[in-house]
Order: structure tokens, then sequence, then C-alpha cells
């Protein structure tokens, strides 16, 4: 389905009510270049299969998610409608669920009064300093010179772990590297996100909160900031996984069903 947000906008979402009564509903919030097949492939499923409800959506400039071109795809733009996507669904009793700046843009979101019983930060909690500045900033000319492929080609071996690389490396370095224009979706979101502000107080975050970590993560992984940024949550708890790196959804999809299952039924007592 679509949220038409104006003329020429709109949200693409799936969404699927709770069959279990007083069951909460996992709402997904993606990566910068995700969409909604990275929760839709198994992770959505199984929880669906447990009575749970599943919101997944595409934010502007993902796929099926229209926008138009002479808009900034910022960080504001991304919260407000993620708000304005909870006002219109209505999903039963939600817990936003993010991954990597996902997770930002949901506690951003909490912060502002958008009403949640639960917080899933997967691979969230982080500090802007030089390197991932860097990091930040050279993503978005990566995508400029090459798309997507060329920064996935990039990046892909250091954010998830050795064997689910390996596997995987069949289908990237296919050589089809090709410019993205300005008003292009993925280059006008990656643009954007470059100048996102991660100064949250994360202390101000009151509702139960579920941190999930990958270890294998070499691109935006500092322990030390994790830890830190942790002890602030008033209500939190914390999963540290050894074996797996940013892309828990892909990486992880069984284990990470059942760790928000357990969550969410949690958020039932």
């Amino acid at each position: 389905m679509q949220l038409a947000l104006s003329t020429t906008d709109a949200l693409f979402y799936i969404h699927h009510a709770p069959t279990r009564e007083d069951a909460p509903t996992f709402v997904f919030v993606n990566a910068l270049t995700g969409s909604t097949d990275a929760w839709e492939a198994a992770v959505a499923p199984a929880l669906r299969a447990q009575g749970f409800g599943t919101l997944s959506y595409n934010f502007r400039g993902q796929a099926d998610s229209p926008f138009d071109p002479a808009l900034e795809l910022s960080d504001a733009v991304i919260v407000a409608d993620l708000e304005r996507l909870l006002a219109e669904v209505v999903p039963a009793r939600p817990i936003l669920v993010g991954l990597s700046i996902g997770g930002l843009y949901a506690a951003r979101a909490v912060l502002n009064g958008a009403q949640a019983r639960g917080l899933v930060l997967l691979n969230t909690l982080r500090e802007v300093g030089p390197r991932i500045d860097w990091v930040n900033h050279a993503m978005a000319r990566i995508v400029a010179h090459g798309g997507v492929s060329l920064f996935l080609d990039a990046l892909f071996p250091l954010l998830v772990n050795g064997d689910f690389a390996a596997q995987a490396r069949g289908n990237f370095l296919k050589d089809d590297y090709a410019p993205l224009p300005p008003e292009h979706g993925h280059m006008n979101l990656m643009r954007n996100a470059a100048h996102t502000d991660w100064a949250l107080d994360w202390g101000a975050l009151a509702l139960p909160t579920l941190v999930i970590t990958g270890l294998q993560d070499r691109v935006f992984l500092d322990r030390d900031v994790v830890d830190r940024l942790y002890a602030t949550m008033p209500d939190a708890r914390r999963e540290d996984w050894a074996e797996v790196g940013h892309l828990l959804p892909q990486e992880a999809p069984e284990r990470l069903a059942a760790s928000l299952a357990r969550f969410g039924a949690e958020m039932r007592s």
C-alpha cells in the first residue's frame, strides 16, 4: 500500500495487524540504503507466525516511495514521515525497530511524542567523530560516482561477518557501476545523511529499549561509545552478538526474530 503525502510524494508500506490478543506490532525503520525486503524476507514473517503485528515501509527516495526531486530528504523529513505513518496507520501497540541510522530516526520520533510501547536499536548507538564523519561523506561521493553497487562493493565485507561475506561474494563485484544523478532517491538520502545530527539525549528515552550490537561491524562500531551511551538509558537491556556485523536482519534473521519476540512478550506482561 501507499500512504499519500502530497500529489507527488508517498510512502510504500506493508502492514499486518496482530493475530494474538494484546500482541504488539513491530514497526521496522530501514537503514539508509535499505528496503522492506530486509524485514519481509524472514524476520517479519517469523514474527507474524507467532501472532505479532508488523509494519515495514520505505523512506521517500527508497523503492516505491516517490518524492518531489526538489525536496531534500533530510533527517527531519524522514522522522516527520515516520510520525505521519504511525498517526495514519495506527499500528496496535507499536514497538519501533530501527536498523543503523533507522534507530536514530525511531528514537527521535519517540522523543517528539510518537506513541510506542518499546524501542529496539540495531547497531545504532554511535557518535560521529572524525572517522565516521569521513565515512559518511565518502559514502555520498562513492554513490555519486558509481551508484549503490560501488558503495556495497567497497564496504560490504567490512559491515558483515566473514562467513556471510564469503557466501554473498558471488552477488557482488560485477563492475555494473554507474553514477547516480543528484535527483535520484539514494543520492538524495546519502547526501543529506552526511549532515545528520547524532547528538541525541539517549538518556531521555524512558520507554523499554532493547539494544543489539553486532561485534563484527568494522565500519560504525565503537564499543566504548556503545557502552557509554547505553549506560545513560534508564530502561534498557542489551545483547552483544559476537558472530554478526552490521546487517542483522540479513546475517541472523532467525536470531533477530527470536530476540524481538522475547522483547515483544515482555511488553505484553
